[in-house]
């Protein structure tokens, strides 16, 4: 039987995977907050699951789009394309669904006021830190 070396200890992993993770969060609340924003600020009548939904899908697509940009530094379009949708991709659906229930389950959903946004990002930053940290110490592959 194959024993699991997993040490959840490490401080240097925690740290890295927290950068990592604060990137991701970053990429994510600029598509989610501004589609909420806009229909906010712009008083279109569409469903809270409607415009949660295009919110969590632009947050993917900014999210993809920053790190992409970011990994460039590193290697050519297509590689830096294909590791930001492989690498984080699951870190960024925990975090926008975080985020959002967090919205809805305060708010009513899609509404962001001062208060709420703080807990949003706290939310949408701890759901995926675990899993970054365990995919970076277990695989030695982080998106920055």
């Amino acid at each position: 039987m194959m024993k699991n070396n997993f040490e959840w200890t490490c401080k240097h992993t925690w740290k890295s995977s927290a950068y990592n993770t604060l990137w991701c969060l970053i990429g994510c609340s600029m598509g989610d907050f501004g589609t909420i924003i806009f229909f906010q600020l712009l008083n279109i009548v569409w469903s809270t699951f409607y415009i949660m939904t295009l919110a969590t899908i632009n947050g993917l697509i900014t999210s993809i789009i920053l790190e992409t940009s970011i990994l460039l530094k590193q290697m050519n379009f297509t590689q830096s394309l294909r590791t930001a949708f492989g690498m984080s991709f699951i870190s960024m659906i925990s975090m926008e669904i975080a985020m959002n229930m967090v919205d809805w389950w305060l708010t009513g959903g899609a509404k962001l006021t001062w208060w709420v946004i703080p807990i949003m990002l706290i939310a949408g930053f701890l759901t995926p830190w675990p899993y970054n940290c365990w995919r970076l110490k277990k695989y030695n592959i982080a998106c920055h």
